[in-house]
């Protein structure tokens, strides 16, 4: 990763394209690693993970991580979901924090030296160009070794700089025991649980 030791970065984490993106690679993020892998690099000024939440749900599957990540060095930004059927019949929960990620991080930016945003989302293009006008680098992560790729290309060629999430796996991966398979019972570590989505149209309009 190419960082300066002095310079102030915020991560910037679009919560269900993250989880998204490394459920293609086959892999489940600890969190806890992430977060030690960046402090380490730079001067980590904050680091904020968004998404939207299930509010007239008796349990929501995010709940257990969302608590966990507030108590663990992250900054939650959640606002409640939005329930609609399509055209099929089928039911869709809307849940887009597009608008609360790009307002925060112009908020931040005069705090800030270094940009780093976990999405692939295309629609972020416009957002990374103008922080990059106020004389701040932007990093985007996501992927292109999935099928198909993750990362939108005006989002990439936008970026100054790109970093693969499957470059990161061996160091931000859950370590699942060796006889217990992806198949198998959740594993529960560090107080979450890994199946904290629900399902693949839980946002309906998070993708690339």
């Amino acid at each position: 990763m190419k960082f300066y030791s002095q310079e102030r970065v915020a991560l910037f984490i679009d919560g269900a394209n993250l989880y998204a993106t490394a459920r293609a690679l086959g892999f489940d993020i600890d969190y806890k690693r992430l977060l030690d892998i960046f402090s380490s690099q730079c001067n980590l000024v904050r680091a904020l993970y968004y998404t939207a939440l299930v509010e007239d749900q008796e349990y929501s599957p995010i709940r257990p991580l969302v608590d966990w990540l507030d108590y663990n060095g992250y900054t939650m930004v959640t606002k409640p979901t939005k329930e609609f059927t399509d055209a099929a019949g089928r039911r869709k929960v809307k849940g887009n924090m597009d608008i609360e990620l790009a307002v925060d991080a112009m908020e931040m930016l005069d705090h800030l030296d270094h940009i780093v945003l976990f999405s692939g989302d295309g629609d972020f293009r416009r957002l990374v160009e103008t922080i990059q006008r106020r004389g701040r680098r932007v990093t985007v992560v996501s992927t292109l070794r999935s099928q198909p790729p993750m990362i939108a290309d005006e989002l990439r060629r936008q970026a100054d700089i790109f970093i693969d999430l499957a470059e990161l796996q061996s160091q931000i991966a859950r370590q699942l025991p060796g006889d217990r398979s992806r198949s198998g019972e959740r594993l529960r570590q560090g107080g979450y649980d890994e199946d904290h989505y629900l399902d693949d149209d839980y946002y309906e309009d998070e993708a690339v």
